[in-house]
């Protein structure tokens, strides 16, 4: 289908987006510069943007201020 409508029937596609940068606060997701985010990728399902998640997070483990997130796109 063209439009944003599921058919009848099918199941549910999630999307999900990992991304991060570094934070200008380490208890906010206030990014030091929006146009410098690491873009990790959207992948289908929860479990390989965790994987995905954990990667890049493991990059910077020593540095409070670089954070990465999961959103659920749909």
């Amino acid at each position: 289908m063209a439009n944003s409508e599921s058919a009848p029937g099918a199941a549910a596609r999630e999307l999900y987006l990992v991304f991060g940068g570094e934070v200008v606060d380490t208890q906010t997701k206030d990014y030091a510069d929006p146009g410098k985010l690491d873009i990790r990728g959207i992948f289908a399902s929860y479990d390989e943007a965790l994987a995905a998640w954990r990667a890049a997070s493991q990059q910077y483990v020593d540095n409070a201020f670089m954070k990465y997130v999961i959103v659920r796109l749909f």
